[in-house]
C-alpha cells in the first residue's frame, strides 16, 4: 500500500466474480483475492470461519468509502445470510473489514442511512486476519472470463472501460450542469477536443 492509498476489504459471496466487478471500479488501484478473520494462517485443512473476501486498495481522493459500500451494495443481496447466488455457506457471508476504525464508523453510517437497514445482514467488523489466496484464485475470470460467476455479466462488467471509451472525447456538454457557463464551456470543449483529437491521430 503506498502513502496515497487506503484499502478495504469486501465479502460478498464467492471472490471471483467479487474481485472481477472491483477491479474496474474508478479509484480503485488494485485487488486480491483472499480471506478475512479466520482463526488460522492455514489455506488447508478444516474451515476456520474465514470469509471470502477481496482486498481492494483505493485512492481516496477519487473514490470514498462511502462510494465504494455503495458499489458492493450492487452486487450483493444485503437481506441474505450467509449466501449468495448458488453459493451457500458461512465463507460466503457479506462484510466489510478494515484495520481502520474511521472506515467502519462510516460503513455503520451509511448502511443505517438506509430505509432498509433493519433487514441489512452485512456484517461491518475489524480485520483481525487476512490471508491471501492461492495464485489460482488471483483475477481468475480476468483470465478465464467463462468460467462460473454468480454475478450478471452485464452487472460484473458494469464498470470496465471498452475501447470506445478510451478513445472518447472527455468532455461532454451535457455533463457540466451550470446553466450559466454552459456556452464558454461548450467553446472550451469544442478547442479541447479537437487538440485531443489532433494528438491521437498524429502519425509523425
Amino acid at each position: 500500500m503506498t502513502p496515497n492509498t487506503e484499502e478495504l476489504y469486501f465479502a460478498g459471496g464467492c471472490l471471483w466474480g467479487v474481485q472481477e466487478f472491483f477491479r474496474h471500479v474508478p479509484g480503485v488501484v488494485s485487488t486480491e483475492a483472499g480471506r478475512a478473520n479466520g482463526a488460522t494462517d492455514q489455506r488447508h485443512g478444516d474451515y476456520d470461519g474465514y470469509a471470502e473476501c477481496v482486498r481492494i486498495q483505493f485512492d481516496p481522493e477519487q473514490v470514498s468509502v462511502e462510494q465504494l459500500i455503495e458499489a458492493l451494495f450492487e452486487i450483493i443481496d444485503p437481506y441474505s445470510l450467509n449466501r449468495q447466488g448458488a453459493d451457500v455457506g458461512a465463507k460466503y457471508r457479506t462484510g466489510v473489514y478494515s484495520k481502520k476504525s474511521s472506515h467502519l464508523r462510516r460503513a455503520k453510517e451509511w448502511i443505517c442511512s438506509r430505509s432498509d437497514a433493519s433487514r441489512v445482514v452485512v456484517e461491518v467488523m475489524p480485520l483481525t486476519n487476512y490471508l491471501k489466496s492461492a495464485a489460482a484464485h488471483q483475477d481468475l475470470l480476468t483470465r478465464r472470463p467463462d468460467d462460473y460467476c454468480h454475478i450478471p455479466k452485464q452487472l460484473l462488467y458494469r464498470y470496465r472501460k471498452t475501447a470506445s471509451d478510451e478513445n472518447k472525447c472527455p468532455l461532454y456538454l451535457e455533463d457540466y450542469e451550470n446553466p450559466h457557463l454552459k456556452l464558454p464551456f461548450f467553446l472550451l470543449t469544442v478547442v479541447l477536443c479537437t487538440n485531443w483529437a489532433q494528438m491521437a491521430f498524429r502519425t509523425d
